[in-house]
């Protein structure tokens, strides 16, 4: 874990994970950091309508939240402008930014996708980042499905969704079998729901999986649909920071929550981190994010802002596991973030990405402590340092082919 990021070469070291002779050409080539793309997922939000199934039974009534649903609440605002503030310290320490003061016209640039959380999260994250300087948060209309982040409904791939639910099945062993290896998280949930019904307190109905009626998508059914959701409102809850006895009634302390994580972390194992399914929902995403740290010009910070799915899409494509402080694996938290950054060597031309995953700890989250967890990412077939021409080799190999290339600056 860093509050900031530290010399170049101690960063290679520490951060990156790099080996010592790795780390001592660096040292001697004094690698430049000069762009840093990043795709993160929105901050800590109101749940969202439906998310705890209608059919779900608990002993007491659920909390109240301060806003409508799906927008991000104050605390959640907060954090993500104390991310913000860190990211501007560790990249004005190497030297990508100034360390005070508004970054100069066209350095930085934030999309978010259409929805509130993820446009009010940028804003917060900008508000940290450069604090009085206006940066503006770009996204496309309410009504426009965002290829970057929505692109089975956009349709920029030539998705099958009855070759999804195959390979899917593939992956997972099956709906049956994938609710079958969750089941004792499944039991702690009915625990902390206390709705004294043996049968459980969930819904959901048989597992299932097949293609969505318009074929632009798949639909799950069964324990993990209808426990992912509840699973993931129960650490909303304890990062919002609400009193110890709402969270879970009580009976959901921080370890709970992170067992509880894994039903939500199962849902990505459907809908993002097969083979197939991250080729199909990462694409857009990459080919948007190599264009940014294959080009020459562009802004030195290009921040994508979408959700858990784009994010875990992208960990999947990557052929990386997303850890945090707190979290289960591959449950992304609230302003966890997916950076690839890229390194110049002044000499040679050469230029090289470090891939990380960012998250402020659940327990740094809950509290609004300015500590993030930095876990640097080795990218399946590279080294952590890794070169860009074989980086890009790498990920566009993982990737579906785009059928209909998103708008220049979507």
């Amino acid at each position: 874990m860093i509050r900031f990021l530290p010399r170049l070469p101690l960063l290679l070291a520490a951060i990156a994970g790099l080996s010592p002779p790795v780390m001592a050409a660096s040292a001697r080539h004094h690698l430049v950091l000069d762009r840093a793309v990043v795709l993160m997922r929105h901050g800590v939000r109101v749940p969202l309508e439906g998310e705890v199934p209608g059919d779900t039974r608990s002993a007491a009534p659920w909390p109240r939240w301060p806003l409508p649903e799906s927008q991000v609440t104050p605390h959640g605002a907060r954090a993500m402008t104390l991310l913000g503030r860190f990211d501007r310290r560790r990249w004005a320490k190497a030297g990508l930014f100034p360390a005070t003061g508004c970054p100069r016209p066209g350095t930085i640039r934030i999309h978010s996708n259409t929805a509130i959380r993820t446009v009010q999260s940028g804003d917060s994250f900008a508000a940290g980042f450069a604090p009085g300087c206006g940066i503006a948060v770009d996204h496309l209309g309410a009504d426009q499905a965002d290829p970057l982040f929505e692109p089975l409904r956009a349709g920029v791939t030539a998705f099958d969704a009855r070759a999804a639910v195959a390979a899917i099945d593939r992956y997972t062993g099956g709906m049956a079998a994938l609710a079958a290896r969750h089941r004792p998280a499944i039991r702690l949930l009915d625990r902390v729901l206390d709705c004294g019904d043996p049968r459980g307190c969930t819904g959901g109905g048989a597992p299932g999986l097949r293609p969505s009626a318009d074929g632009r998508g798949i639909d799950l059914s069964g324990p993990i649909r209808s426990t992912s959701g509840i699973a993931q409102v129960l650490l909303l809850q304890y990062a919002q920071g609400m009193p110890k006895a709402q969270v879970g009634w009580g009976r959901a302390d921080a370890r709970t929550i992170a067992r509880l994580g894994t039903l939500h972390a199962a849902l990505f194992d459907v809908f993002t981190r097969s083979p197939y399914m991250a080729a199909h929902q990462a694409a857009a995403l990459a080919d948007h994010m190599l264009a940014a740290l294959t080009r020459t010009d562009g802004p030195a910070l290009d921040l994508l802002v979408g959700h858990d799915t784009n994010v875990t899409a992208l960990g999947a494509a990557l052929g990386v596991d997303l850890t945090a402080p707190g979290y289960a694996p591959n449950d992304v938290a609230p302003g966890g973030a997916i950076l690839l950054e890229r390194y110049r060597d002044p000499r040679s031309g050469a230029r090289y990405v470090r891939a990380a995953y960012q998250a402020q700890p659940l327990d740094g989250l809950r509290a609004l402590s300015p500590e993030v967890a930095v876990t640097p990412l080795t990218v399946k077939g590279c080294a952590t340092l890794c070169p860009l021409p074989t980086f890009e080799r790498l990920l566009r190999a993982r990737l579906a082919p785009l059928v209909a290339r998103p708008a220049q600056g979507s």
